[in-house]
């Protein structure tokens, strides 16, 4: 069974900072591309972070380039981890973790496998 299990959201003040987690189970992780995805209520998905460890390309969506910083460890746990620095209001929304095969896609109808997200809350 295939689990990606995203944790570390909370509640912060504007200008703080959070780390995401999400611990990966179920497939061979160094085959997948791992995303971090939020959705704001109301509106669509938006692809925040993704990496991919066949080449070791990153992407930051222009919202967060400069504050977040994703990073996974395969050695000894299969985890991606997303650093969220400088958080603004804006950035409020429940977060996912979602893996698609070797290289990651901007195309969030394109991901193989999704984890519940959780909800990231920033104050102003």
């Amino acid at each position: 069974e295939v689990q990606l299990q995203a944790s570390g959201g909370g509640l912060v003040q504007a200008g703080g900072s959070l780390r995401l987690s999400c611990a990966v189970s179920g497939i061979t992780f160094d085959d997948y591309a791992m995303s971090w995805i939020r959705q704001v209520p109301g509106k669509e998905r938006e692809v925040v972070s993704c990496t991919s460890k066949s080449d070791g390309s990153t992407y930051y969506a222009h919202s967060v380039k400069g504050r977040f910083t994703i990073s996974s460890d395969s050695y000894t746990e299969n985890e991606v981890f997303l650093q969220m620095n400088s958080l603004k209001p804006e950035d409020t929304a429940v977060h996912y973790c979602a893996a698609h095969v070797i290289f990651y896609t901007l195309h969030i109808s394109e991901y193989d496998y999704w984890g519940l997200g959780t909800l990231v809350t920033v104050s102003s």
